[in-house]
């Protein structure tokens, strides 16, 4: 399997992700749900951003891994955060930023979407995470 990550000419830029990811491979990964809980959903970080999303992508490493999979394997990740606001950036690029080398997420980043919502499983839920890989 291969993962070919790039942002053609004329796309904006720069930005901190590639534009456009191409997989080969006949094994699909789709985590979804990942959030700031320990193994025994405790809350982790309430009311930190930066905190939510380090716990919430050290998550989502976990499900890539019970799969095969890394983020090396990731044609997409998208993120849902509550309340969202461009001044929440610093905050939010800061957790990113914080795990990155740590679970080895590539940068630039896959092909990524953030997206603003309202409110997410339960009150103190900040940010939600899915990653979608292919494998084989």
């Amino acid at each position: 399997m291969s993962v070919q990550l790039f942002s053609p000419e004329g796309m904006m830029q720069p930005v901190p992700y590639n534009h456009v990811s191409i997989s080969t491979g006949a094994r699909h990964v789709h985590v979804a749900g990942q959030i700031a809980r320990d193994a025994e959903a405790n809350p982790v970080a309430t009311g930190d951003l930066t905190g939510q999303v380090e716990q919430a992508l050290r998550n989502t490493a976990r499900g890539l891994a019970g799969a095969g999979a890394t983020f090396a394997d990731v044609v997409r990740l998208r993120f849902f955060v509550t309340h969202w606001s461009p001044e929440k950036m610093d905050a939010f690029m800061a957790g990113v930023g914080n795990v990155a080398a740590e679970l080895g997420i590539p940068q630039p980043f896959p092909p990524v979407s953030l997206i603003g919502v309202d409110y997410l499983f339960e009150p103190d839920v900040l940010v939600e995470v899915e990653a979608y890989a292919v494998l084989d």
